[in-house]
């Protein structure tokens, strides 16, 4: 009899949709996603941070689509005065959210422009979740980056401003997305030795298409290793790109677990497909059991940790 594995906490991004047609489709993702029992589904804004109104929307019609699920929004500086943004979050309470995903934000002219913060608003990540902390009951997620921010400093400058996010009152740090699993256990293995102890939960973007995906890691500072590369250009030239999508993102997650990782976060792109795939590889589907065995979900209260 197969012994089952140690439950997983599983958490999906997803982006709010700008047509009926990707509002539809959004949903039905999300949906689909729920019957995973995530800790929670994270709305972002867009890949400028803007429009934190379509994000408060997409929370209420999610929640109203499905009444238990746990939702989480996206937060940033971007958002206008101290009031007027900490007024957003607890709009986001309000209409259902759990948790905030707090972040800087991008430059008014997207990912690698100059940002400048709002002159009578937040002036930085940390005072943002400090100013989350007092105001409001919500779970705060900050980022983290086992490859260096486009942005970054140096490494110590990020783990300096990494904890004092996590100082400022963070409950849990999501990386950005990798592809190599060395780079993730070398950013936990620093993070520790910086006194960073707040569980640490590994980015995951499946691959459902190279170009795509590639183009957007380039402009996050996230590597795509030549090899993976190599396998799908000769995947693609057979018409086997998603089979082997699937392989490497459940090969590295499966890595993940063995290492002592109990909790997922996956970059979904508002498709369900692969990214269900990847958990019902894990067994994370009670729905589709592996190997004659109802798999454990990861129940809402349990912690997301990470062990170093």
């Amino acid at each position: 009899m197969a012994i089952p594995s140690p439950a997983l906490d599983l958490s999906f991004e997803v982006f709010p949709a700008g047509s009926e047609t990707g509002r539809a489709g959004l949903a039905k993702a999300v949906s689909t996603l729920a019957r995973l029992n995530p800790r929670f589904v994270s709305i972002t804004h867009g890949a400028d941070g803007s429009d934190q109104n379509r994000t408060l929307g997409t929370i209420d019609a999610l929640r109203i689509e499905n009444p238990t699920l746990g939702l989480a929004g996206h937060l940033t500086m971007r958002g206008g005065s101290k009031g007027e943004i900490l007024a957003t979050a607890e709009d986001y309470a309000a209409a259902g959210a759990r948790w905030i995903v707090a972040l800087r934000g991008d430059a008014p002219d997207g990912a690698g422009g100059r940002f400048a913060p709002h002159p009578h608003g937040f002036q930085s990540s940390p005072e943002l979740i400090a100013g989350l902390r007092e105001r409001t009951d919500l779970r705060i997620a900050v980022a983290g980056y086992p490859e260096a921010h486009p942005e970054s400093l140096g490494e110590q400058s990020d783990l300096d401003h990494l904890k004092r996010k996590v100082d400022a009152g963070a409950d849990t740090i999501i990386t950005q997305f990798f592809f190599d699993n060395d780079d993730f256990y070398r950013f936990v293995e620093k993070c520790r030795g910086a006194g960073i102890d707040a569980p640490i939960v590994p980015g995951i973007m499946p691959i459902a298409n190279f170009g795509s995906i590639s183009r957007f890691a380039a402009r996050c500072g996230a590597t795509i290793p030549a090899r993976i590369a190599d396998r799908f250009e000769k995947a693609e030239a057979r018409g086997a790109a998603h089979d082997l999508a699937l392989a490497i993102c459940a090969g590295q997650c499966d890595d993940l677990r063995e290492q002592g990782v109990r909790a997922f976060h996956f970059y979904t792109l508002n498709r369900a497909d692969l990214t269900l795939a990847v958990c019902q590889a894990l067994g994370c589907d009670s729905s589709a059991p592996v190997d004659g065995e109802r798999s454990p979900i990861a129940q809402p209260q349990t912690a997301m940790r990470v062990s170093a």
